[in-house]
């Protein structure tokens, strides 16, 4: 019950919808997740954090930046019904049209480059 408890409050929020579904082309860079949602920095991580304790995501360290991944294979099949059904649900929304348009731009943009103007603000 416990991982169904945790699976249903990920998924229970439109930032974390967002992710999931940012995420689902490859992988982003912690500066191009904040940049996409237009959180700061500390919402984004409790974000991800509540992903990846759910069992959602991967993590990995290079250097100074922080790359975050959908789980896929390596979830649990309870995630991996639960994606199933989000992928599904989100297929054809707006919001997510839209997220992908800017995901481009944001993509484009040099991870130095971001981090300096996020910086500032």
């Amino acid at each position: 019950m416990n991982e169904t408890i945790s699976i249903a409050k990920a998924l229970s929020d439109s930032g974390r919808l967002r992710v999931l579904m940012f995420l689902a082309p490859g992988e982003l860079c912690v500066c191009q997740i904040v940049e996409a949602l237009g959180l700061a920095p500390s919402t984004v991580s409790k974000h991800l954090s509540i992903l990846q304790r759910a069992g959602f995501l991967l993590s990995r360290k290079d250097k100074r930046w922080v790359y975050y991944s959908l789980a896929g294979r390596k979830a649990s099949p309870a995630v991996q019904k639960a994606m199933k059904w989000v992928n599904a649900a989100l297929s054809a929304d707006d919001m997510v049209s839209s997220d992908a348009a800017a995901l481009k731009r944001i993509t484009g943009i040099d991870k130095e480059k971001l981090c300096r103007v996020q910086a500032k603000r």
